[in-house]
């Protein structure tokens, strides 16, 4: 029997890639900026977000498949298989991401942040600060 879990959305990432076909690759080496839009039921859970440099946004690719348990990295024809948790594919049984992001700005329930490769509308899940010493 499988286990299932509720999750439900914190806030949406609002980006101007509009599709996955245009997503970058890699958000943090392109150095994609992007907002995360926070719900206003969530308000309470931004206090003190304004003194941190670093982020963990935890997403879920929404418009990920799930039914694919082999990939090609980096969608390369000349690279054999590989199963998707020995890649940084978004397709995978829970298409969930973490990203370390810079935040660049506070404004009420938007941040702005650098290194996320999500496209927008992508549900965000969690947030977490990002420290250096313990997650690098």
């Amino acid at each position: 029997m499988t286990e299932t879990y509720d999750l439900i959305p914190i806030g949406y990432i609002r980006s101007s890639v509009k599709t996955r076909e245009r997503a970058p690759r890699q958000g943090r080496e392109e150095g994609i900026e992007v907002v995360v839009d926070i719900l206003p039921e969530f308000a309470d859970a931004v206090e003190g977000m304004e003194e941190l440099e670093m982020l963990q946004v935890i997403c879920w690719f929404h418009e990920a498949r799930r039914d694919l348990l082999k990939v090609r990295p980096k969608r390369d024809p000349n690279r054999p298989l590989s199963g998707v948790f020995a890649t940084r594919s978004p397709v995978r049984p829970n298409p969930l991401t973490v990203y370390a992001a810079k935040l660049l700005g506070v404004d009420g329930l938007r941040f702005r942040v650098q290194g996320v490769d999500a496209i927008d509308g992508t549900p965000v899940l969690d947030i977490r600060p990002h420290i250096h010493r313990l997650d690098d």
